[in-house]
């Protein structure tokens, strides 16, 4: 079928309502941008997911994270997206403009030059993200001990999708299906959605990030729920492998592994988060039981934003009191997140 009788077939679409959950933030962004919500029946409702990285990472990590840009001798290095996300008194922002010692990086492997240059300093750096990223740290492990170097940490929130997912389909049984994160898929493959679609008999489709890509996904989502089946089905797969990619896989077992994590707007997930092994502890700085998380004003709706049960627009505080410039919610900080999303897009949302 080509894409004007996909297209043609969505906005035609008059069954049951269907509520499909992009993963992956890139492709929330992708859907705004395109202006697919105004292609398609008003039937179909698009909603986010878990897939920010930064939006659900708890409040005591970035405490821990601000401890670290204050401690004499140490240099705390992060991504731009960290900066403003809120901790329990302030954010790495608020605290740069007091002394704190935080640089920006573009890429974690910057820390090897850098602390071959400064031996006294301690650069500890904000290991956020899902198994996209992880192999970058397990390289920048790997580099440190071919280097002999001693004066690098890692904090780490690193995380999984595919626990998140089995949690949202165990608590909201009213999502029909998954536009599966196609960035992540790369790296874990097609086959790790299997167990899940079997288990809730539920589609779940690896999609790219073209708009025609995304319609396409969107399109098989619709008539497997239409035909009541619920399959893996991989529409990117000049991208994507089966198995996905060995490599980083074999890398990230080696330096990494599993155990329970908080998710902001969740709660503690088994087997969601990713640590160092225990052979390699002397690069950890102290990620274990960073679970706490603050609570947030009553009209504060990321939570249920992050799982699908609202979208940004319905949060009263959405575009007002939480604004990317004066963000409240973690899901307004990241150029991922759903509610930062939502804003820059406010003038086409439907």
């Amino acid at each position: 079928m080509d894409l004007k009788d996909i297209i043609k077939y969505l906005k035609e679409y008059d069954g049951p309502e269907i509520k499909i959950m992009e993963v992956c933030g890139t492709h929330t962004a992708s859907i705004f941008k395109s202006g697919i919500r105004s292609v398609i029946s008003g039937r179909i409702r698009l909603i986010s997911g878990p897939g920010c990285p930064v939006c659900v990472t708890p409040t005591a990590y970035i405490d821990k994270c601000m401890e670290y840009a204050l401690k004499p001798g140490h240099v705390l290095l992060t991504f731009g997206d960290m900066m403003k996300v809120p901790g329990t008194s302030g954010s790495l922002s608020l605290i740069k403009g007091d002394g704190a010692r935080v640089e920006l990086m573009y890429s974690p492997s910057e820390v090897i030059a850098k602390a071959k240059a400064a031996p006294d300093t301690t650069y500890v750096i904000a290991a956020v993200g899902f198994e996209t990223t992880v192999p970058t740290y397990a390289l920048v492990m790997e580099e440190a001990i071919a280097a002999g170097l001693s004066n690098i940490k890692l904090l780490t929130a690193l995380k999984t999708i595919v626990p998140p997912l089995d949690w949202i389909c165990g608590t909201e049984p009213d999502i029909g299906g998954f536009i599966c994160p196609g960035h992540v898929s790369v790296i874990v493959g097609s086959q790790v959605y299997e167990a899940l679609a079997e288990k809730y008999h539920k589609p779940f489709v690896v999609a790219g990030f073209e708009p025609e890509q995304i319609l396409a996904v969107i399109y098989d989502i619709v008539r497997q729920i239409g035909g009541q089946t619920g399959e893996v089905h991989n529409l990117y797969s000049n991208v994507v492998r089966t198995e996905g990619n060995v490599k980083a896989r074999n890398i990230i077992d080696k330096y990494f592994s599993p155990g329970p994590a908080m998710w902001r707007g969740l709660g503690i997930i088994p087997d969601s988060g990713l640590y160092i092994r225990g052979e390699f502890q002397g690069f950890d700085a102290g990620s274990f039981g960073l679970d706490r998380d603050a609570e947030l004003n009553e009209a504060c709706r990321c939570g249920e934003v992050i799982i699908g049960r609202a979208d940004p627009s319905e949060c009263p505080m959405f575009g007002t009191a939480c604004t990317p410039q004066e963000p409240y919610g973690p899901c307004m900080v990241s150029s991922e997140g759903a509610c930062g999303i939502w804003y820059k897009n406010r003038g086409g949302i439907i």
